[in-house]
């Protein structure tokens, strides 16, 4: 097994897309299953649309999924600067070499030019593109257009009548033609090279070995394996990667709820989970198989079993692997995934309770919500009432079906009287000796126990009763239960 060299290369113009962090969790996966490395480069060339805040994001996307970084902007590697807007003079040599080999050649035209010969060509019912106007202007006369400060930009000799095929890792053999290919840009006006330029130099200087990029780059393949030609370069293995739908084949949409890792993050998945989930969209390990780890996954994946067809992305599944994957979770990996939840000053616990909260006592009540979350961000509602100083049910709420306030009154009073001595304070024995109590008292356990459970946490779905009891500790358990029955006297008349 030959090591893989692979590199994520994104843009710094906004969160990172889902669609971007598959290609990147690919990559990452070839790379650490054939013993390679993986590479992050930031390909910043279009400093028009660089958006504030967007590189930490990437970092902090990347890095909360779980793919870590051999080489890229802030880890050293041989092949830096690991930034293209650090690498202009590297873009500008391959413009050169292009139009010394007749493979490139110098432009002059104006935007207004430009915009004409699309008008006519509109009109004409034409493909629009580049004319080739400059295409056979004397250099010299190039030359001096640039030292009168005109703006000059470096284009690719589009073959006329052409067609090339190459071996894609994922689609096979796939034949192309450049009958709708335009002369193009690979080397601004300002000095900066165009995506077309940049990654084959990139890739070629930093040795990568596998290109994996979504099929939306397939249109631009004939453009690249130009200048792979016209530089002497060997194109690397290409691997385009099947695009994500949504649910309904269309096209995946924020409108339709998170798109970014960081979306994802926020709403309370597991980054394990969602790792797992993007593994599966478009690649198969073989088998039924649906959860894996990190290392099972690098140690099944290879690019023969990644697919052609579209991969859907199934919302409700991903919630199904988001909840497995925190039913896995021991006990104190679910208490330090909740705690910034429960105490995030906006959805979390109420302001009122103290920050930051005792680590030890949240560790003791996770565990009786763990099989009812689905995301991280139910803990709030889920163990909220472990942290209610009072708690104030109605007497409709605290009286169950087919009882009376009368009967619910004794029926509490019996479990206070029992609850005040009652050793050892554990769940087990209390449950015992409560259901005990119910036959005693001639009262169904449902009715007995849910009129407990209201007047101890106001709510009629809670987590098991006698673990409550027990995280609630005695006195906390007497003092509500005390409450309730007084609810239920000053209400006798009202309640049935």
């Amino acid at each position: 097994m030959i090591p893989a060299r692979t590199r994520f290369a994104p843009s710094p113009t906004g969160g990172l897309h889902i669609g971007g962090v598959r290609t990147a969790l690919f990559s990452w996966l070839l790379a650490r299953h054939t013993g390679g490395q993986f590479v992050l480069r930031i390909e910043d060339t279009d400093q028009q649309r660089k958006v504030e805040g967007s590189l930490k994001s990437i970092y902090d996307s990347l890095r909360w999924v779980g793919l870590d970084w051999d080489e890229g902007p802030d880890v050293d590697g041989p092949y830096g600067p690991y930034v293209q807007s650090e690498r202009l003079a590297f873009y500008q040599d391959a413009a050169r070499s292009l139009i010394q080999g007749g493979y490139a050649y110098q432009c002059d035209c104006t935007p207004e030019r430009l915009e004409r010969v699309r008008e006519r060509q509109r009109a004409t019912g034409q493909p629009t593109g580049y004319d080739g106007h400059c295409r056979d202007r004397a250099p010299e006369e190039l030359a001096a257009s640039r030292k009168a400060g005109n703006p000059v930009v470096v284009r690719m000799k589009v073959p006329r009548t052409r067609s090339t095929s190459y071996e894609d890792a994922i689609r096979g053999t796939v034949t192309l033609n450049y009958r709708n290919v335009t002369d193009f840009v690979v080397l601004k006006s300002d000095g900066f090279p165009t995506y077309h330029l940049a990654y084959v130099v990139d890739d070629h200087h930093m040795k990568i070995t596998h290109v994996l990029r979504g099929e939306e780059w397939l249109a631009s393949v004939p453009r690249h394996l130009l200048v792979y030609e016209g530089l002497g370069i060997e194109p690397p293995v290409l691997a385009h990667l099947p695009i994500i739908l949504d649910e309904d084949r269309s096209k995946l949409s924020k409108r339709r709820g998170a798109t970014s890792a960081l979306e994802f993050r926020n709403a309370g998945y597991l980054p394990e989970a969602l790792f797992n989930f993007l593994a599966l969209l478009g690649w198969s390990p073989g088998g039924d198989q649906e959860i894996l780890s990190r290392e099972d996954t690098i140690r099944l994946f290879t690019l023969d079993r990644v697919k052609e067809a579209p991969a859907i992305f199934d919302r409700t599944k991903l919630e199904w692997m988001n909840g497995v994957h925190i039913r896995n979770l021991a006990a104190d990996q679910l208490t330090d995934a909740v705690i910034p939840f429960l105490e995030d000053p906006d959805r979390g616990l109420p302001a009122d309770v103290v920050r930051p909260l005792d680590r030890v006592y949240v560790r003791s009540i996770v565990p009786m919500v763990q099989d009812r979350l689905r995301y991280l961000s139910e803990a709030p509602d889920l163990l909220g009432l472990f942290f209610e100083e009072e708690v104030a049910p109605t007497a409709a709420e605290i009286v169950q079906k087919k009882m009376d306030a009368r009967g619910t009154v004794a029926m509490l009073e019996t479990a206070l009287d029992t609850l005040r001595g009652f050793e050892p304070f554990e769940a087990g024995l209390l449950e015992a000796h409560f259901r005990g109590l119910a036959a005693e008292m001639d009262v169904k356990v449902g009715a007995f126990f849910g009129s407990l459970r209201v007047a101890l946490t106001a709510r009629k779905v809670a987590p098991p009763l006698f673990d409550t009891m027990v995280a609630l500790g005695r006195a906390k358990c007497l003092e509500r239960i005390e409450h309730a029955i007084d609810t239920l006297e000053s209400a006798a008349d009202q309640v049935r």
